[in-house]
């Protein structure tokens, strides 16, 4: 099996997360969860007592950033990284649901608990990562090895 793995550009991404995970607690006091960021773009958050001081711009602004970093890695490098999906439509739906009931359930998503919350050593965290690493395990084990799924 071959892997796309570059360390020294997960490297360099890793820095520039981390770095964006200090700047939002350091100026906002906030923890740099996607699903908690991205909730806050939604009408049931603004009506809220939860509601930054910021109002809509961070949130947003953390999105524009996601939204932008294939547009710029274009640009930095000339070209785009080669993405295959195998998955159809239904599957990739279905994921992305149980993924949102996931991080609703858990009070959080991989990137707030795995990332700001391990880096905090909080133990709510720690034991979400390990659940969700340990999940994911299981599941492509069972898809590849039980199932005999391919991808």
């Amino acid at each position: 099996m071959t892997s796309e793995f570059t360390p020294l550009l997960s490297l360099i991404g890793g820095m520039i997360i981390g770095l964006a995970a200090v700047l939002l607690m350091a100026t906002n006091g906030r923890i740099a969860g996607i699903s908690g960021i991205v909730s806050q773009l939604l009408p049931s958050w603004s009506s809220s007592e939860n509601q930054t001081k910021a109002g809509y711009f961070v949130p947003m602004a953390f999105v524009v950033g996601l939204l932008l970093a294939v547009p710029l890695t274009r640009i930095v490098t000339g070209n785009l990284p080669d993405q295959t999906m195998v998955a159809s439509l239904p599957v990739l739906i279905i994921a992305g649901l149980l993924v949102g009931f996931g991080s609703g359930y858990g009070n959080g998503c991989t990137s707030g608990h795995g990332v700001c919350g391990i880096s905090r050593v909080s133990s709510r965290s720690i034991i979400a990562t390990i659940t969700f690493m340990a999940t994911a395990i299981a599941t492509v084990y069972v898809l590849r090895h039980v199932i005999g799924a391919t991808a």
